[in-house]
């Protein structure tokens, strides 16, 4: 005879209903602790925050405007000097006339044929941001002798005897000095490296005496 199977009760029905299982699953809320403490604002928080672009009332705006005094226009020219002097050129005051501001050119700005340029989109435009006083930036003319065929001839006339031991010549066969554009034309015969030495040295002797020579051109 086989022992009979062990009786199991049943589970209570309500075990399984919505509430109890939830109310199982459900958790109690932690406790905040009392001794939390608070975050402190760190200085940064507490500093007022300021705006890097310049406002009308801002006083680095109201700064960047200058009087007009020779001191200022200087201050202002450096600014743009050292881009002045990375082409090999430079530039100083020759003048303040009342409002108008007279500026030389030098070295290779002098001859450059982009000096008028230079003048108005460069230099004017800075100086007249800065000093609203100017109403004028004017180039002054280059100090020297005049510029005409008889001195460009005495100047070839110095280095003549050196092409003459090289075996070469030079004459002088245009001289343009109403062009915005000073330009000599010159006609060089010979070859080799001393023709080429003394054609460098003519076109630096011809510059240096005369500034207003922006060109100097060899056929």
């Amino acid at each position: 005879m086989s022992p009979s199977p062990s009786f199991v009760a049943p589970l209570p029905t309500s075990a399984f209903t919505p509430s109890a299982s939830t109310a199982l699953s459900r958790k109690p809320p932690l406790a905040r602790p009392q001794h939390a403490k608070r975050a402190v604002p760190t200085m940064v928080d507490t500093e007022p925050k300021v705006s890097p672009v310049p406002t009308e009332s801002s006083p680095s705006q109201t700064s960047d405007i200058l009087e007009l005094t020779e001191a200022n226009v200087e201050m202002v020219l450096d600014e743009m000097r050292p881009y002045l002097m990375s082409d090999g050129g430079n530039v100083s005051i020759a003048e303040i006339d009342g409002a108008t501001v007279k500026l030389q050119l030098e070295g290779a700005c002098g001859t450059c044929p982009s000096s008028t340029m230079t003048m108005k989109m460069g230099l004017e435009r800075r100086l007249r941001e800065r000093i609203p006083e100017i109403e004028e930036v004017i180039q002054a003319e280059p100090e020297g002798p005049p510029l005409t065929e008889e001195g460009i001839e005495n100047t070839l006339d110095e280095v003549r005897p050196f092409l003459n031991v090289a075996g070469g010549t030079i004459q002088l066969i245009d001289l343009n000095v109403d062009s915005a554009v000073p330009t000599a034309r010159l006609k060089m015969t010979g070859s080799g490296a001393a023709i080429n030495s003394v054609k460098v040295e003519i076109t630096h002797r011809l510059k240096r005496n005369w500034v207003k020579l922006a060109n100097v051109v060899f056929e």
